[in-house]
C-alpha cells in the first residue's frame, strides 16, 4: 500500500486522528464555554471545572455525539443531519462556533479523502455533521464516532480551563482520565437515537463571549 493513501489508514488511527488536538479543525482555539464560566466565576478551580466539563459533554456534547453517530450509520444524510443540529443547538453563536469548526474538519477532509464527493457540506457544515461523514468514509461505526465527539468536547474544554486558570497539568489530566467512563456512556447513547436536550446556562455563556473585547478563545 501507498503510505498515507486510505487504504493503508487503521480504523484506530482515524480514532486517534480526528481526537488530536492540533487538527485544522481548530479545537485549540475554542474553550466550549469555559472562557466566559472563568470570567463569570462559575469555574475557578479545578472542582468546579470538572463539574463543568461533566455538565458540557453530558448536554451539547451528548447531542452532537448522536448527531455524528446518525451521519456515520447513515441514518441522518447531510441535509437533514445540518437541519437537526441548527434545532438543537438554541444559541446563534454556539452554531456559529460548529460552523467554524466545521470549516477546519472539511478541509481536512477533503486533504485526506480527495476521490470522495464533499459538495453537501459546501458552502458551510457542521462540526458533528462532518465528524459523522468522515467517520462513514473511515468505515468507524456510529459509537466509535461518537465517543471521538463525547472526548473532545470534554478535553478541549478542559485544555482551555487547565489554560485560564493556570492549573496543574497533572491535574486536569485526572479530571480527562475521571470523565473517560462518562464520555463512553454518553457515546453508548449517542449510537442508540438522536438526543434533544440542552442547558441554557451554556447557551448564555456562548451568547456572552461572543460579545467579550479580545477574547482569547473563539468560543
Amino acid at each position: 500500500m501507498i503510505p498515507g493513501s486510505p487504504a493503508s489508514r487503521s480504523q484506530l488511527a482515524m480514532m486517534l486522528t480526528l481526537a488530536d488536538s492540533r487538527l485544522p479543525v481548530g479545537g485549540h482555539v475554542h474553550s466550549g464555554g469555559v472562557e466566559q464560566a472563568v470570567a463569570d466565576r462559575v469555574v475557578v478551580d479545578a472542582e468546579s471545572l470538572a463539574r463543568f466539563l461533566r455538565l458540557r459533554v453530558t448536554t451539547s456534547g451528548l447531542v452532537a455525539a448522536s448527531i455524528a453517530a446518525a451521519v456515520t450509520d447513515g441514518t441522518l444524510d447531510v441535509v437533514a443531519a445540518e437541519q437537526e443540529t441548527d434545532a438543537r443547538t438554541p444559541s446563534a453563536a454556539a452554531r456559529r462556533a460548529s460552523l467554524a469548526q466545521g470549516r477546519g474538519m472539511l478541509r481536512l477532509a477533503r486533504r485526506m479523502w480527495p476521490e470522495e464527493d464533499w459538495a453537501a457540506h459546501v458552502p458551510q457544515t457542521h462540526l458533528p455533521v462532518i465528524c459523522g461523514a468522515i467517520g462513514r468514509v473511515s468505515r468507524l461505526s456510529g459509537f466509535h464516532t461518537a465517543l471521538i465527539l463525547a472526548y473532545t468536547t470534554m478535553s478541549g474544554s478542559a485544555t482551555a480551563g487547565q489554560r485560564l486558570l493556570a492549573l496543574d497539568p497533572a491535574d486536569v489530566a485526572v479530571i480527562i482520565a475521571d470523565l473517560g467512563a462518562e464520555c463512553e456512556r454518553v457515546a453508548a447513547a449517542a449510537a442508540v437515537e438522536l438526543a434533544d436536550l440542552s442547558d441554557p446556562m451554556l447557551d448564555v455563556f456562548a451568547e456572552r463571549h461572543e460579545r467579550r473585547e479580545m477574547p482569547l478563545f473563539m468560543s
